[in-house]
């Protein structure tokens, strides 16, 4: 009579740890799919940021060739006055 006592006694202890560790290991699985969507957030970030000074630069790159470009022609400026003559304004 004590052996099937002691039997089921183990194996509602057995089934009780079992049930128990699914929540433990439940809770870890959760804590790393959580990890591993903020690696990933972190990473859609790093390339968002990346992307904006690749931008910034290309921008500072074309405004620097547009600087050193000759300037445009100036307006044309009247022709010298004849000697002694006064030029008009």
């Amino acid at each position: 009579m004590r052996k099937p006592f002691a039997y089921a006694l183990m194996l509602t202890a057995t089934l009780g740890l079992a049930a128990c560790d699914n929540a433990a290991e439940d809770r870890a699985e959760d804590a790393r799919d959580a990890q591993e969507d903020a690696r990933e957030s972190m990473n859609d970030a790093q390339d968002s940021m990346n992307e904006a000074a690749e931008q910034r630069q290309e921008a500072a790159e074309e405004r620097a060739e547009e600087n050193n470009q000759p300037a445009p022609p100036a307006m044309p400026t009247p022709p010298p006055a004849p000697a002694g003559q006064q030029p008009q304004q």
